[in-house]
């Protein structure tokens, strides 16, 4: 993507409704998307960044299915994200983050009668989360590198004590709040341990929903998911495990083998971020990821057409 790509589709309404963000507040690149066809148009997605970085990252995923699939894609920057000044993510709320995407949601099933949702890493657990409880959501949910897990040791052992951890007011003890603005223009330099901590309350709620699922009672929405056995911060265990409760006929999941060595964040980015201090490298199967998308959609329009 060009430089001058990246200043394009700045959604400035979205500035209007959550005056906490503004075209002065938010570091350019970092802002909330919108792509949108003239006319009426069948098919709109609300796309969601993960934590500590912005809707930069589903950027490409977003074009693609504007450009390819003919929707209107929303891309909203989630409360504390993207700002020159981060303050540490202190006040930082998942409830907050949740009315981002609800208000993204809104202005898709104005404009649309399908509707769909997916995102990044957090922007994938917040995107399965809130289409079991929002009806409008209607086509499909996609996900890519969903932190439905944390990643770490035996049987995640290590992930679900991090988990626990920054559930507890131990998180804030260590919460050392080093500074979050580095050379990465489009994320911050680590994870706040305040917004860790809205991960993991989302990470509870997300178990707690998939738990009610069962092979008699499945997920039963479209699913399309995509995760690298490389990926050290997402355990994919929590993928397979929603598989195991989904509908067979109406999921997919990409599975990158560990071979590829498809980084968490990378598996979104069709172009590298370089020239910084830790350069992320693109999905170098990205294309490929598309194309599968591309047959995901055509498979669902076809159910569609004959329920």
């Amino acid at each position: 993507m060009s430089d001058a790509s990246r200043n394009l589709h700045v959604w400035t309404e979205y500035y209007d409704k959550f005056t906490y963000f503004s075209d002065a507040k938010v570091r350019p690149g970092c802002h909330p998307r919108i792509l949108e066809h003239r006319g009426s148009t069948k098919n709109s997605i609300v796309l969601v960044h993960g934590l500590s970085d912005s809707p930069y990252f589903m950027s490409a995923i977003g074009e693609y299915f504007h450009n390819e699939l003919n929707y209107n894609v929303y891309m909203p920057l989630l409360h504390f994200h993207g700002l020159k000044e981060p303050h540490g993510m202190e006040g930082v709320e998942l409830e907050e983050w949740e009315l981002n995407v609800s208000y993204a949601l809104d202005c898709a099933e104005r404009n649309s009668d399908v509707v769909s949702i997916g995102g990044l890493s957090t922007g994938g657990n917040l995107s399965f989360a809130i289409a079991n409880t929002r009806p409008g959501i209607n086509g499909a949910v996609y996900l890519f590198s969903a932190a439905l897990d944390l990643a770490g040791g035996p049987i995640g052992l290590i992930g679900d004590m991090k988990e626990k951890l920054l559930r507890s007011f131990l998180a804030d003890v260590f919460d050392i709040n080093k500074e979050l603005i580095g050379d990465n223009p489009y994320r911050y330099t680590h994870v706040d341990m305040d917004g860790a901590k809205e991960l993991a309350r989302l990470i509870k709620r997300t178990d707690t929903i998939i738990h009610g699922f069962s092979a008699k009672n499945p997920f039963n929405k479209y699913l399309f998911a995509a995760h690298s056995e490389a990926d050290t911060t997402a355990n994919i265990e929590g993928i397979e495990n929603l598989f195991k409760v989904c509908t067979p006929t109406k999921s997919h999941f990409e599975r990158f083998p560990a071979k590829d060595e498809i980084a968490h964040a990378s598996l979104v980015l069709k172009h590298s971020i370089s020239g910084i201090t830790k350069p992320e490298a693109a999905n170098p199967k990205f294309s490929e990821m598309m194309q599968k998308i591309a047959a995901f959609e055509q498979k669902v329009a076809v159910n569609k057409a004959i329920e």
